[in-house]
């Protein structure tokens, strides 16, 4: 099992290039399925996400193509069930059941890994695709989906839920007719979405704002689109440039994605300078970093998917803060991890307040998750000594080329196979 060797007290320096959203490419790539023709998507991130659904698709029958970031997708479907063995490797697999429901008018889907109903919005998911005339049932751990006639409706998220969201708008795509979908998520990549699925030629309106319009068509065709850049991975290596105390500038990027975390990265002292498709950030090491609450919301807020590394960073800043999760129970795994280098930082209720520290001392470490691990990454960075971090394979889902994507910005970071 793979574990990155880092040592700490190197500051970064130089230019920084962002890749594809991951978050996006993944819905592009499942609205494949809603048409025969062939697709181009370029701009595609080197993940392990992205290697699981290509999978996904040729297991459905679609003809998979990989030349560098694009891919091309082409062919007939061959089956509607999705099996729990290629489901469960992650969580966004779901995606595939609105648009198998929309094609046959019937799906049998796993249940995606850890999934439990009411308490993750899956229920969201089948809620609307019974308001879109589906008849809906769990049985033995897959989500069973039959329904002669698909209708158009006006639907009302409980919750605005991106994966919800991106369903419903993959399934109205193939319903003649228009349907409002109401409550429903902001983020970037539905917009993204909602680009591609025009293409595709569905007439959407409203997508980035409260209520989206799906005017859907009987059938779709191909279409070519590229992916937008990755707003995670971009406030990942600006908190990187930041806790680093470094000069970087964080190119092919889309500022406005990340504007709520330019302005805690300037609250917090450091200068930030947007130009049109990059971030410029110095500042950090050898001045005092202000302590930064956040709150994690939906789009356009904090997002939840940087809370663990502000805290990494909050772990050094001169004082207090408060970092609250207001989307997702259960996400302070990586808390303990980062006591581990000496950080001073405790849990209450839906909060983890910190006791800013000047210095960390390097420590063996675990990765948990995806987001938990870029956190420890970064608290590397800046610890005294050599980490040693492990289950590394968590960030081969999210963060493309990671460590030489460091080492270029002047890191000591290498990884060893065991």
């Amino acid at each position: 099992m793979d574990k990155i060797i880092i040592e700490g007290g190197h500051n970064l320096k130089g230019v920084v290039r962002i890749s594809g959203s991951k978050n996006a490419a993944l819905p592009v790539l499942f609205s494949t399925l809603l048409t025969d023709d062939k697709c181009l998507i370029a701009n595609v991130p080197d993940l392990k996400d992205i290697d699981a659904t290509l999978e996904l698709l040729e297991f459905f029958g679609k003809k998979v193509k990989r030349v560098k970031d694009t891919i091309e997708i082409s062919g007939k479907i061959a089956s509607v069930i999705a099996p729990y063995e290629l489901i469960k490797r992650m969580r966004a697999s779901f995606l595939v059941s609105g648009p198998l429901l929309a094609r046959f008018k019937k799906a049998r889907v796993a249940l995606p890994g850890g999934c439990a109903i009411g308490v993750r919005p899956v229920d969201i998911h089948l809620e609307g695709f019974s308001k879109l005339g589906a008849d809906v049932k769990v049985e033995k751990g897959y989500v069973v989906m039959d329904s002669r006639n698909l209708k158009p409706a006006y639907l009302h998220l409980r919750f605005p839920s991106v994966g919800a969201t991106e369903n419903m708008m993959m399934t109205a795509s193939l319903i003649d007719g228009r349907t409002v979908i109401h409550n429903v998520a902001h983020e970037p990549e539905i917009v993204d979405l909602a680009d591609f699925l025009s293409k595709l030629g569905v007439k959407i309106q409203g997508a980035g704002t409260d209520t989206v319009t799906v005017h859907g068509r009987n059938k779709l065709h191909g279409a070519c689109h590229r992916v937008i850049p990755d707003r995670i991975e971009t406030g990942t290596y600006l908190i990187a440039g930041a806790i680093s105390g470094g000069n970087i500038v964080v190119d092919d990027c889309i500022p406005e994605d990340v504007k709520t975390v330019i302005s805690k990265l300037i609250c917090a002292g450091f200068k930030v300078k947007r130009e049109n498709n990059s971030i410029h950030i110095t500042g950090g090491r050898g001045n005092k970093i202000k302590p930064v609450n956040v709150t994690t919301e939906t789009y356009p807020g904090f997002p939840t998917d940087l809370q663990a590394q502000w805290m990494a960073l909050m772990c050094i800043a001169d004082g207090r803060s408060v970092v609250r999760e207001n989307i997702f129970e259960n996400r302070f795994l990586h808390v303990g991890e980062l006591q581990r280098f000496g950080a001073k930082l405790r849990i209450k209720g839906d909060s983890v307040i910190i006791e800013g520290k000047s210095k960390l001392s390097s420590a063996p470490v675990m990765v948990s998750d995806l987001r938990a691990g870029a956190a420890l990454v970064l608290a590397g960075l800046v610890a005294e000594g050599k980490t040693v971090i492990s289950r590394v394979y968590h960030l081969d889902r999210g963060y493309e080329h990671l460590e030489k994507k460091l080492q270029k910005l002047g890191a000591k970071i290498h990884r060893i196979s065991q």
